[in-house]
């Protein structure tokens, strides 16, 4: 048991069993004047064969809908513009309780105070239609989803054990960009998984290559004690890893300009952070685009309406500031 939070001379790690932990109680991050991230869940049930989280976090908990509006309201009485919901499963939101993701931010959205909720990471699975329609019409969830895919090779996403196929997740995507052609789609992606061959690869790169997704976070796979993959034959080679990750980092750095692109001449919202870039001040739109403009105190920590013009030589857009408030 902790006793208190003050430092120490030397770090000291405490641990104790987790393997039939249910208990969960809604935090927040303070600090930051511009966000706050909301933690709704912990643990997984799901196992992937690559995955040790579950060892880690224990099994999937979350608390009441009741419970973690009272967390959200304390997070907006810090002033905060946006807040993140996050968590290891967070589609998985209430599955003890006899509630459910969509019924909390459908309860989120109807709070006061706040201008933006930002979903953090959704399994492909869980993400609902439902889900997407209510983003879709909703105060104050923006369109961003960011949606695990690991592999776009059936054959890898069975040995992997998740729970989808590719075809759902196509379907997924193209459902959001149906209702939210504006939406950011991000995708996280593992290559050099044991048993993926070129053609996996290949197959894996052409998928992301064609859907309309925003952006790749691209994770070399590496071995971990206690998961299934470690004991997995046909092991890809650390520099054939290394070329296939360094293809994925590509084909991001294209996807998101591709996608900032299709943004030029549109008006967004931007949230401006609170930090001087070497005399700019930079912010994200309500679809994650990253913008920067000459620096201006007044303007940290603030919501404007802005016309994106331009995209700069670090691939940040710049753009016009629109009847500009400051509050």
């Amino acid at each position: 048991r902790i006793a208190n939070l003050s430092q120490k001379p030397q770090a000291e790690v405490y641990a104790g069993p987790i393997k039939h932990v249910n208990t969960f109680f809604p935090s927040f991050s303070a600090g930051d004047r511009t966000r706050s991230f909301l933690k709704v869940q912990d643990g997984c049930d799901y196992f992937c064969s690559f995955c040790t989280i579950p060892l880690a976090r224990g099994e999937s908990r979350s608390d009441t809908i009741k419970n973690t509006l009272e967390s959200a309201k304390k997070a907006i009485e810090t002033g905060v513009k946006e807040i993140v919901l996050t968590g290891v499963n967070i589609g998985d939101f209430g599955r003890n309780q006899d509630e459910s993701f969509i019924d909390l931010i459908q309860e989120l959205d109807k709070l006061q105070g706040i201008n933006r909720f930002r979903i953090s990471s959704i399994e492909p699975n869980l993400l609902t239609d439902e889900i997407i329609r209510f983003v879709s019409n909703s105060k104050h969830f923006v369109p961003h989803f960011h949606i695990p895919l690991q592999s776009g090779s059936n054959k890898i996403l069975k040995l992997m054990r998740r729970k989808y196929a590719v075809e759902l997740y196509e379907e997924r995507i193209n459902y959001i960009k149906t209702l939210m052609p504006s939406c950011a789609i991000g995708v996280d992606v593992i290559t050099g998984f044991p048993g993926e061959t070129e053609d996996d690869f290949l197959e894996t790169y052409n998928f992301l290559n064609r859907i309309e997704i925003s952006y790749l976070h691209v994770f070399t796979y590496s071995e971990r004690d206690n998961t299934e993959a470690a004991e997995m034959p046909d092991v890809v080679p650390v520099n054939v890893r290394n070329k296939r990750s360094k293809m994925l980092r590509g084909l991001s750095v294209k996807k998101r300009r591709a996608f900032y692109e299709s943004q030029i001449g549109a008006n967004r919202t931007v949230l401006f952070e609170s930090e001087n870039h070497e005399g700019f001040l930079n912010g994200f739109t309500e679809n994650y685009i990253k913008v920067k403009v000459p620096y201006n105190l007044a303007l940290e920590n603030t919501i404007q309406n802005m016309t994106l013009s331009q995209i700069d030589a670090e691939g940040i857009i710049e753009g016009k500031l629109n009847n500009v408030k400051i509050s």
